[in-house]
């Protein structure tokens, strides 16, 4: 038996990777990321590619044995209606299904088109506040003094001056790489920053300074709860 997560990028993936660690969850598989293209310029998250993304995964249901999928995206902007109303469109166009995804609390019922083999699905929207990210996520729960990446208020101000607009999304990624690079890294480290000090290496920082983000918070409370959906 196998329950799979489909999520939005590499660095998605290793973060949940983390969370499924630290919480001793079995029978959890993490599929190919979609690697949505950060500057791609599309009308939010492309529908094609979560199509490809599950009929790829549907057709490996009956060799996989897999019982339970759940889509881990990106809320950015959207309300978590519009989010809701994207995954159900997509996921119309490859199961059967009685019902839509009405939350992300539940998981639903499904069916595959070709031999009608049955699985249960559901999605989760990486978010603070119903909106953001997984780098909106990291920001909120650093755990060390972060005196150099919060300087970068001022700068965000600075430029707004000039009426150049720095989205909240280039902020917190611009935010939470400076706070690697910067209030995270040991002297040692410095020396080889790129690869222990950056997002490039994210699976670097998390095996090997995992201190640095509270895994704890009560902020992962709702995603921690989605992955116990599939821990079964």
């Amino acid at each position: 038996m196998t329950n799979i997560l489909i999520v939005e990028s590499k660095n998605d993936e290793i973060f949940i990777n983390k969370l499924i660690e630290l919480m001793n969850l079995n029978n959890v598989t993490i599929d190919q990321p979609i690697y949505i293209h950060e500057y791609e310029r599309l009308s939010g998250l492309d529908k094609t590619k979560l199509t490809q993304a599950l009929k790829s995964l549907s057709l490996n249901v009956p060799k996989k044995d897999i019982q339970k999928v759940g889509i881990i995206i990106d809320q950015d902007n959207y309300t978590k209606q519009e989010r809701l109303d994207f995954v159900n469109e997509c996921i119309n166009d490859v199961f059967e299904k009685s019902s839509d995804i009405n939350d992300v609390d539940n998981l639903i019922e499904v069916a595959t088109k070709e031999d009608n083999i049955g699985l249960k699905l559901g999605c989760y929207f990486t978010n603070i506040d119903q909106t953001g990210e997984l780098e909106t996520v990291l920001k909120a729960i650093k755990t060390q003094p972060s005196p150099h990446a919060d300087c970068l208020y001022t700068w965000r101000n600075c430029v707004h001056k000039s009426e150049i607009i720095i989205s909240d999304k280039e902020f917190d990624k611009f935010w939470f790489s400076i706070y690697l690079r910067y209030d995270t890294c040991s002297h040692q480290e410095s020396k080889q920053a790129g690869k222990k000090c950056s997002m490039s290496e994210f699976a670097y920082v998390l095996e090997h300074k995992s201190h640095i983000l509270d895994f704890e918070s009560s902020i992962l409370d709702d995603l921690k709860n989605f992955l116990r959906l599939f821990a079964e």
